[in-house]
């Protein structure tokens, strides 16, 4: 059965586009609307040699209907061309790309654009990619990646928005209006493909492509919410995820891509696979290529992203009865009308503008907001005595391999970014301190011991030039150099590619051999200011008990260096609050602060009781909390005034707090809101994050902050699959994250 979305959805199609593709359609072969599935990489293919490419015969052929990972107006128009000139139905390509933090101006790695809790800043950081890409000739963006995930293990957290389904599908509605506009016509928008439908971020032991096992019930209300959001904002795109779901894998499995994602959801776009997803499916034991092949179609994917399964096999599974012809003109159908939709059928050099090229990428604006982005992006951690901000004269000794490292700045799933145009923290140290002080530099350890694994870590041309010296000898002349300093800034963590696709860390504690070089800093008496370098939460419990100061700056993208001396030296004061919980060590993870309470809960703030749901050797407690993160001033809270403590059905009440700097600096407050149904018929979480905003005061300024509360926020999805609120009594949090709040209570009648 239809849901109403799904109706709604079916009911604004556009007559003039069915009328066209009717037309086309009527035209083409079978083998041609196979064609339109197919989605190859583009393998190398240089300017003005388009046509002399492997893949030139096929896309003349009309066996291609599109391609990804080629970049730059005079290549693709190059391949453009022989689709629309040389193949008999002369059929545009669609060009996508891993667009996926910004594309020459890179931002912040996903997970650290999350901790600014700005959605209009996030939204803004899409649309300059979109800007970007399009400029070179880029029409189709594989962004954004709206999983949930709870287990810092798992690399590709770095490329997502944290743990929580409410901000997460906040920040995906915000980017898919940054990337398409309001209007995918215009040749400065792109589409966006949400992904991985779904539940990628509950991979088994954080180890990525493994097994996700869970119920519909912990699905709806925990996973879903960011894919389903993605949908009613009119993402264009579906892209697949690599798990198995219910023992499907989730290119096969007919419930997710066509129960779930179209009848309940209305989706009526394009769903593509991941990388080669299909054949994959070979390896999970469903069967041969032909077999997976026809599984996928019928399941309700479009397009097959490199493996050409579709293309090989589809037509013989048409002639044994294994697939329909309405299959395959339904899957053909959604591929061109992502590109009618495109306007690439009017003009299908439309992105092939080498004025807009030459004028609109890598901008000084441009660059100007992502340092701005970045610097707000940051997560101050610590800050003991007021170490931080810095002062610009006496001096600083910066030591750590991070700390030039210009090629890990932009971090992971950076495509486009040309490395040696980024700001280090170095450069970016010695550009804001000018002639005021003096900047000394040392390496002081490599990233790790093991060479093996730090190659690992930095590739694609990621370096950091490994030192050959002895760990000792390397680690003495950054003491050496430090012995000078008034104060010592330590770039340490992770290299941009230890997270990231297929970069799962068991260990997610810094590196032994930089903990060394910490220690031994910190024996020198002198303040340390430790910037953290990392694509996931760490397990920093020796780092947070002995430094002085801890920013976290994520890998701030391509102005990061700048960024990073504008928070350090105060000019930009952080706001950043965390997305992910911070675990006391891996043996915690997964972590969350929107946990179930269990039937024999510890007592908040206690440790160690027996039959408790505890450990033996740490407490419960994360070592920073969801939505945690300092200021260079203080917030004070009043306590919450409800308007009524008794909420009816379509009257809503408000819950409003007095907020005020109480410190001595213009700073930014992210104030969260979260919600606690205290009996229901499924057990619920012990806090919900349902609002927050982000609100700037001056030193002394006070403000009322206030939310409304709704049924609607109220409700979840039962036993039954019925997303419905309960009446009875909830608690009520307002705070400065998911910890520290203040309380009161209401009942829904």
């Amino acid at each position: 059965m239809l849901s109403l979305t799904a109706v709604m959805a079916q009911t604004t199609r556009d007559t003039k586009m069915d009328q066209f593709i009717n037309r086309l359609m009527q035209q083409m072969t079978v083998e041609e609307k196979l064609g339109q599935l197919n989605l190859p990489g583009a393998g190398d293919i240089t300017t003005g040699q388009a046509s002399s490419s492997d893949i030139a015969g096929k896309i003349a052929e009309g066996k291609v209907g599109g391609l990804f990972n080629i970049k730059s107006v005079a290549k693709i128009r190059d391949v453009q061309k022989i689709a629309v000139e040389k193949s008999r139905l002369k059929i545009p390509l669609i060009f996508g790309m891993d667009v996926i933090h910004g594309y020459q101006t890179v931002f912040p790695i996903p997970l650290g654009l999350s901790c600014s809790w700005d959605m209009p800043l996030i939204e803004r950081s899409a649309r300059i990619a979109a800007i970007e890409a399009s400029a070179d000739g880029i029409n189709w963006t594989f962004s954004p990646m709206v999983d949930i995930s709870r287990d810092a293990r798992w690399g590709r957290v770095s490329e997502g928005s944290g743990e929580d389904p409410y901000l997460g599908a906040e920040i995906a509605k915000a980017m898919i209006k940054g990337y398409q506009g309001d209007d995918l016509s215009k040749n400065n928008t792109i589409i966006a493909c949400v992904k991985h439908f779904a539940l990628y971020g509950a991979a088994e032991a954080g180890r990525d492509y493994n097994t996700t096992d869970m119920s519909r019930v912990r699905m709806y209300n925990e996973f879903f919410l960011p894919y389903k959001a993605s949908i009613e904002a009119g993402v264009g795109t579906v892209m697949t995820s690599f798990n198995e779901v219910d023992g499907i894998p989730a290119s096969a499995n007919k419930w997710l891509m066509t129960d779930v994602l179209r009848n309940q959801w209305g989706f009526s776009g394009m769903v593509v696979t991941d990388y080669t997803a299909i054949n994959e499916m070979v390896d999970h034991g469903l069967g041969d290529l032909r077999a997976v092949s026809a599984l996928a179609l019928k399941a309700g994917v479009d397009m097959d992203m490199v493996g050409e399964g579709f293309l090989t096999t589809l037509k013989q599974s048409l002639d044994e009865g294994k697939v329909t012809r309405q299959e395959i003109d339904m899957a053909c159908r959604r591929v061109l009308e992502a590109k009618y939709k495109l306007g690439l059928f009017a003009d299908p050099y439309r992105y092939c503008d080498i004025k807009r090229s030459k004028k609109e990428i890598y901008t000084p604006a441009f660059r100007k907001e992502a340092r701005s982005t970045a610097a707000q992006s940051f997560v101050l951690m610590k800050n003991e005595g007021n170490t931080l901000p810095l002062k610009k004269t006496g001096t600083i000794a910066l030591i750590g391999p991070l700390a030039d490292a210009t090629e890990n700045m932009t971090g992971t799933w950076s495509v486009a970014a040309d490395f040696s145009k980024s700001v280090s923290v170095l450069n970016g140290l010695k550009s804001s301190v000018g002639k005021q002080g003096r900047i000394l530099y040392a390496k002081g350890s490599n990233l790790t011991e093991d060479s093996v694994l730090e190659e690992r870590a930095t590739m694609f041309g990621k370096t950091l030039r490994r030192d050959s010296r002895s760990a000792e000898a390397i680690r003495n002349e950054a003491l050496q150099i430090a012995s000078q300093a008034d104060v010592i800034v330590a770039a340490l963590g992770e290299s941009a590619e230890m997270s990231g696709e297929s970069s799962s860390r068991t260990d997610i504690g810094i590196p032994q051999v930089q903990k060394d070089l910490l220690a031994e800093l910190l024996k020198t008496g002198k303040p340390v200011v430790l910037v953290l370098f990392t694509g996931r939460p760490l397990a920093l419990q020796w780092e947070s008990e002995n430094v002085p100061a801890i920013l976290n700056v994520w890998f701030g993208g391509s102005e990061a260096g700048d960024a990073i001396a504008d928070v350090l030296f105060g000019a930009v004061n952080p706001s950043g609050k965390l997305t992910m919980t911070f675990p006391q060590n891996v043996g915690q993870v997964p972590i969350f602060y929107n946990h179930k309470n269990t039937g024999r809960p510890l007592e908040e703030g206690k440790w160690f009781q027996k039959f408790r749901s505890n450990y033996l050797d740490v407490s419960n407690d994360p070592l920073y909390p969801f939505g945690y993160g300092l200021s260079y001033t203080q917030f004070s809270y009043g306590n919450i005034q409800l308007s009524d403590s008794l909420l009816r059905s379509g009257q809503p009440i408000t819950a409003s707090v007095s907020l005020t700097n109480s410190g001595s600096a213009e700073g930014k407050e992210v104030v969260q809101l979260y919600i606690r149904d205290m009996v229901g018929s499924i057990t619920r979480p012990v806090k919900e994050l349902k609002g927050f905003q982000k609100i700037s005061l001056k030193p002394g300024e006070s403000r009322e902050v206030t939310f409304r509360i709704d049924e609607e926020m109220l409700k979840f999805y039962n036993s039954e699959l019925k997303f419905t609120a309960e009446p009875g009594e909830f608690k009520l949090f307002i705070g400065t994250n998911s910890r520290d709040v203040k309380e009161a209570k209401f009942r829904l009648q």
